[in-house]
């Protein structure tokens, strides 16, 4: 499986390409502010035709290029942040100069915005594009829609490869978008946010995904859910 990532935008929110190696449809995944022109050099560079776009909240560093980068292809995001798509700038406060600065344009609508599919959220999750399939788990918190994103596969050898942490094994991997760092969780200080439903969430989480379990990011470095269940106080706290 292709599994790029790029974390040069603006707050180094990170955006990740996948791709299955036979079929050559992609998938990005949150394209924030200046995402754009990276995902058009890779696509191009490794002959990947773009068959969806997915955001996985609504949050501005999440989805700024997401018109940019989709046309006319259909942009997912979880259905409590559909809202978001139409004006996700008013969220942003003083921050909303830096994302057009970061992106070159102000924000820009996507053509055919959508709310995720409800039979990805069923166990067995369903393809979202040829050859990429995943199971999505709502876990509100950070905003209303957040949510995570599980899946299985090998990520192929290349430059831009999104790198698992030292000592991983396994094939089970999940983008946990902002709902849960290396070291960290989302804010929940955010309008949107409720900070005991990102509780509860954590707590599911810890519960439902196994612990060899390669996760990536909306922010910073892959990591493993065994790793937070040692090591994150945010963790320990929900679980407590």
């Amino acid at each position: 499986m292709i599994f790029l990532r790029y974390s040069n935008t603006f707050i180094e929110a990170n955006c990740y390409i996948l791709a299955d190696e036979t079929q050559r449809k992609a998938l990005v995944v949150d394209p924030g502010a200046g995402a754009r022109d990276w995902v058009k050099n890779s696509l191009a560079a490794r002959d990947l035709q773009l068959s969806a776009v997915l955001c996985t909240h609504g949050h501005g560093d999440h989805v700024w290029d997401s018109a940019a980068v989709a046309g006319k292809i259909p942009v997912y995001i979880p259905e409590p942040d559909l809202y978001r798509l139409e004006s996700p700038a008013q969220f942003t406060g003083s921050f909303s100069q830096l994302f057009v600065q970061y992106s070159g344009s102000e924000w820009v609508r996507p053509d055919n915005p959508l709310a995720l599919p409800k039979e990805f959220y069923e166990p067995d999750g369903a393809e979202i594009v040829p050859g990429i399939s995943f199971a999505a788990i709502a876990a509100p918190g950070h905003s209303e829609g957040s949510s995570v994103f599980t899946l299985e596969g090998n990520i192929a050898p290349d430059p831009e490869a999104a790198p698992a942490p030292e000592g991983s094994f396994g094939t089970a991997l999940m983008l946990s978008g902002d709902v849960l760092f290396r070291d960290g969780v989302g804010r929940t200080d955010l309008p949107g946010s409720d900070p005991e439903a990102a509780k509860r969430s954590l707590r599911n989480l810890a519960q439902v995904i196994p612990p060899a379990t390669i996760f990536f990011p909306g922010h910073g470095h892959s990591s493993t859910m065994g790793r937070e269940l040692r090591r994150s106080p945010f963790l320990k706290q929900a679980l407590a």
